[in-house]
């Protein structure tokens, strides 16, 4: 298999994202979703991010999509606007092959270039591989909340990571990049 390209999610994309998150929701605990995303809701946050600025990529390769990966605004309020939240998820049968590390990387270049200067990853789960890729990445670990969610018959914890994007806090707010 040859390396996956990465580019911009489009509308046709809503079908095989929306397999790739309902395979996690039913089967991890990565999200702490119980009900998987429709294709028209998976359809709609594309075109947000893409109406907002936000990057919305997908790994493909010969046409397949392998996984995806988003940034939105970590929170509503106007003064979080220059601080998002990552989601990366992957077909099963494509993990453990360097997709999520290419998606990540072409992710925080892509929130970088959108004007993002903080990136947080909440890993539902703490999943170990998730909190490992992030780490290879270069975020590091900023808080963890302890039995906070319920699913598949247990509690657990949503841990947080960090990573400064491009200029990060170096300069002031008020100076843009």
């Amino acid at each position: 298999m040859g390396p996956a390209a990465i580019r911009a999610a489009e509308a046709r994309d809503a079908a095989a994202i929306a397999t790739i998150y309902a395979y996690h929701v039913a089967h991890g605990t990565a999200s702490f979703d119980t009900s998987p995303r429709s294709e028209a809701d998976t359809a709609s946050k594309i075109a947000e991010c893409a109406e907002r600025g936000w990057p919305f990529l997908v790994a493909e390769l010969d046409g397949q999509v392998l996984g995806y990966a988003y940034a939105t605004q970590f929170r509503d309020r106007p003064a979080y606007r220059t601080t998002c939240e990552n989601s990366i998820y992957l077909d099963p049968a494509h993990l453990g092959q360097g997709i999520g590390t290419l998606l990540l990387g072409a992710l925080v270049e892509a929130a970088t270039k959108a004007g993002f200067r903080q990136m947080i990853a909440v890993i539902g789960g703490a999943e170990p591989a998730s909190a490992a890729l992030h780490a290879r990445a270069g975020f590091v670990e900023t808080g963890r909340m302890r039995s906070v969610g319920r699913k598949q018959g247990r509690w657990l914890d949503t841990l947080y990571m960090q990573k400064s994007l491009g200029q990060g806090d170096a300069l002031p707010p008020e100076i843009e990049p």
